[in-house]
């Protein structure tokens, strides 16, 4: 009997996928990992997702245990969070949290348990051709979550099971009410992994010293003050606090780009051709399996979660990747992750976003 350890995170995704993996022969084992261990509210959410892994673990008869990652979470993903922030960048940590935990401390774990395989609850599939792993869109495709593990390597894809491959959402919450789950009716998680739902301003003021700024248009007229240019990503038009000024256009302030130098936060009316831009470029780039033999091919691209693939020529060059948009794309964001995909939904793989062209 093969052995395969879950990542169990307290919600129904996981809990339906250790037993779904039990009805298919597995000898199954939960494991709940602790990657933050700082309080929301005088109220640590971590006690609560445990004690829910505990009652779906007892419910469906397989032993569980947990495991304190918060050092490796501070030191592997958090760090570099502060970073990205401090360089005006709006950083994807979830995508790190896959690659340096998930599927780094977490699958040493279970080879230390003699474990054959390790499984979570992503949507996303897993596809093996010729000795290669490949890494492909989830059935569901309004859950699929490929975008977020487009950092996974072949040793990392080999020892993964994703149970929901083939199963949507809706599938997954009747499993778990037939089975009279705790976590059935648990809403699922939102935002970022470790701040969960408390203040984002509030949470990152206390890692991040806030430098107060003006708010200017692009010809430097002082529109407003910002509390600091962490708090504000590119494109974003809600929390601006100008819109009732007299003059403009009348249309919505957006935020078009951030003056690091100067501390000011550039501003615009209306969804003219200024946040739009032709292309981007990843200084390095996670190709999966391989990288492509062919220099110059067009595919499809996403450059935020969410969002409609886009149709992309993708140049790889001597010292970067080069991405061009058959339509000219909103608000690429420095940070984030452009992630390419085949005409059957196969990710090639991705790199963070590190420069906008224009």
């Amino acid at each position: 009997m093969k052995t395969v350890v879950v990542g169990m995170s307290g919600g129904v995704d996981s809990s339906v996928s250790a037993y779904l993996l039990k009805q298919q022969g597995y000898n199954v084992i939960g494991l709940f990992m602790i990657n933050w261990e700082e309080e929301n509210d005088g109220h640590c959410t971590a006690e609560d997702d445990f004690e829910d892994v505990k009652r779906v673990c007892n419910k469906i008869g397989i032993p569980y245990f947990s495991v304190n990652y918060a050092k490796e979470y501070y030191d592997r993903v958090f760090k570099y969070f502060l970073e990205q922030y401090k360089k005006g960048n709006t950083p994807n940590p979830d995508v790190l949290c896959n690659k340096e935990i998930k599927f780094g401390p977490f699958l040493e774990q279970a080879n230390k348990l003699g474990a054959d395989y390790i499984a979570t609850g992503h949507y996303c599939k897993k596809i093996e051709k010729d000795g290669k792993f490949y890494l492909a869109k989830a059935s569901d495709l309004n859950k699929d979550q490929s975008y977020f593990l487009n950092q996974l390597n072949q040793k990392q894809l080999e020892k993964v099971i994703f149970p929901l491959e083939d199963i949507d959402k809706p599938r997954v919450r009747e499993i778990a009410k037939e089975l009279e789950l705790s976590t059935a009716s648990k809403k699922d998680s939102t935002g970022i992994c470790f701040i969960g739902e408390r203040n984002f301003k509030k949470f990152l003021k206390e890692y991040l010293p806030a430098k107060p700024g003006n708010i200017v248009t692009e010809n430097g007229e002082v529109v407003g003050k910002h509390d600091g240019l962490m708090y504000y990503t590119l494109g974003q038009r809600r929390g601006l606090a100008i819109g009732g000024r007299s003059g403009g256009n009348g249309q919505r302030w957006f935020v078009l780009r951030k003056d690091l130098e100067r501390n000011e936060l550039v501003v615009s009316q209306g969804e003219g051709d200024a946040l739009f831009s032709k292309a981007l470029i990843c200084k390095s780039f996670n190709w999966i399996p391989e990288m492509p033999n062919e220099k110059k091919f067009e595919c499809f691209g996403k450059f935020r979660y969410r969002q409609p693939d886009q149709k992309v020529v993708v140049e790889i060059r001597e010292n970067d990747i080069y991405i061009q948009f058959a339509e000219k794309q909103r608000a690429i964001t420095p940070g984030q992750y452009a992630v390419l995909y085949d005409t059957n939904g196969i990710c090639l793989g991705g790199g963070e976003i590190e420069e906008v062209i224009y």
